[in-house]
């Protein structure tokens, strides 16, 4: 049976109404029967059709699919060789600000680099330094706000300690691309004892997250996040099968990066000969903190003073670094590529997502959401990198996906972009037949935008 992915009718017939030019295709998504498409009578079945009729009509075309059956609207591999309007509408219907045009194929990275202004390649001592000292004092202000708040607001002040946490992160991330300092040994040193606090070992993450930039949504080879093959779904037991559709195909996917920072930073055998003794510093570094930092959190404040002082802020870490991630490289119309057809600017301009998030957020996280730039070229520091997206929007502006965080985008993230599909990207876990897990999601988490 032919997949049917996705942004089912629970949105309602008046949401899809004014989608006037919209590429649609309706299917019938009773599992296991021949797809049924509703379209008019001159139509060919099972082609993607072009839904002119305006106003009423358009609604009276999508009602009629919507009575028979719960219709899906199937996203092509090919959604950026649309018409503007038709992806305005797209990207609407998915919960993006703007979906970009296919960028042309004789358009090198060099190309999209060339075009940055020089000053957003350079480094400010004083604004790096600046965002050490930022992180520092939120974080001694999120342990203040935790040992002040009563039970009741602990879920705010651990909010905002997960968030200022993230900061450790992004000032170490900019260690680890060389974009910090001109001088490697403070970055190492730097990247080092910011990471720490996290247990993330500084040298394995840098080796990894660079790999993830020289082949960003690359089959096979991307080590951030990677849609399954449906061979590769065949091979899974049950009980692996279960938890990669709990963990990857829920709302759960917003902590799915402890599975990754457990899975890919602390296997020597992942890292060759020459790597290895670097590897090991770092590896002594987090242990150093586990086996001595976290205890002396213990003997003061107790095992209950652990998980309030360290282990609340370490999963709200994880929140971000989880959704970060995902919105920046999992979109229904950005495509993973073999190597063989991977394009280097394709994937970093057009296949990262720009998205906006409350503006504390990006304060206490050092604009680490501002990310094509840093896609297209990761020697960028963090503090310049609005200024990159400027100068991308007035060169490359109608190639770049952009979105502010909404639950339609999440939505069709948790339930629908799984499983890797030639012709249309993704097909959810539960492709060949609806499963109660998702069907319960697809109902209750809201479309929002």
């Amino acid at each position: 049976m032919e997949a049917a992915t996705s942004f089912r009718a629970d949105v309602g017939c008046s949401s899809v109404s004014h989608n006037a030019g919209m590429t649609l295709r309706f299917r019938q998504t009773i599992r296991g029967t021949q797809p049924r498409v509703c379209s008019p009578p001159n139509a060919i079945a099972g082609l993607q059709l072009p839904v002119r009729q305006r106003g009423q009509s358009a609604k009276r075309l999508v009602c009629k699919a919507a009575a028979a059956a719960v219709p899906a609207m199937a996203v092509p591999s090919t959604a950026g060789r649309l018409s503007a309007e038709d992806r305005t509408a797209l990207a609407e219907e998915l919960g993006y600000r703007s979906i970009g045009a296919d960028l042309p194929d004789n358009v090198t990275l060099t190309q999209v680099i060339s075009s940055l202004p020089k000053e957003v390649f350079e480094i400010n001592p004083l604004r790096a330094w600046g965002a050490v000292a930022t992180t520092v004092v939120s974080v001694a202000l999120s342990v203040y706000l935790i040992s002040i708040s009563p039970w009741y607001l602990l879920p705010l002040a651990w909010a905002f300690a997960g968030t200022a946490w993230t900061g450790l992160f992004v000032v170490g991330h900019d260690c680890g691309h060389r974009s910090f300092s001109k001088n490697k040994l403070v970055e190492d040193i730097v990247g080092t004892l910011m990471f720490m606090p996290l247990i993330y070992p500084f040298e394995p993450w840098r080796i990894k997250h660079n790999h993830h930039h020289a082949h960003t949504n690359k089959l096979v080879e991307d080590t951030a996040w990677h849609p399954a093959g449906k061979a590769e779904l065949e091979k899974w037991g049950t009980v692996q099968k279960t938890l990669f559709k709990i963990f990857l195909g829920s709302p759960l996917k917003l902590w799915a990066s402890v599975g990754h920072w457990w899975l890919w930073h602390f296997n020597l055998d992942l890292y060759t000969d020459k790597q290895k003794p670097r590897v090991l510093v770092s590896l002594a570094a987090v242990a150093a903190f586990a086996l001595i930092g976290i205890p002396t959190i213990g003997y003061f404040t107790g095992l209950a003073g652990v998980a309030k002082y360290w282990l609340m802020p370490w999963l709200g870490y994880h929140f971000w670094m989880s959704t970060f991630t995902v919105v920046h490289h999992t979109a229904p119309h950005i495509p993973f590529k073999p190597a063989g057809e991977w394009n280097a600017a394709k994937a970093q301009l057009s296949g990262t997502v720009h998205c906006d998030y409350p503006r504390w957020v990006e304060f206490l996280c050092h604009d680490i959401n501002v990310h094509v730039p840093h896609h297209v070229n990761s020697k960028i520091p963090w503090y310049n990198l609005r200024a990159a997206t400027d100068s991308l929007r007035r060169n490359w502006g109608e190639y770049m996906t952009e979105a502010s965080w909404n639950w339609r985008m999440m939505k069709y993230i948790f339930t629908e972009l799984h499983v890797y599909d030639e012709e249309q990207n993704y097909v959810p876990f539960d492709y060949e037949k609806e499963e109660p897990f998702y069907w319960i999601q697809r109902k209750v988490l809201p479309s929002t935008m």
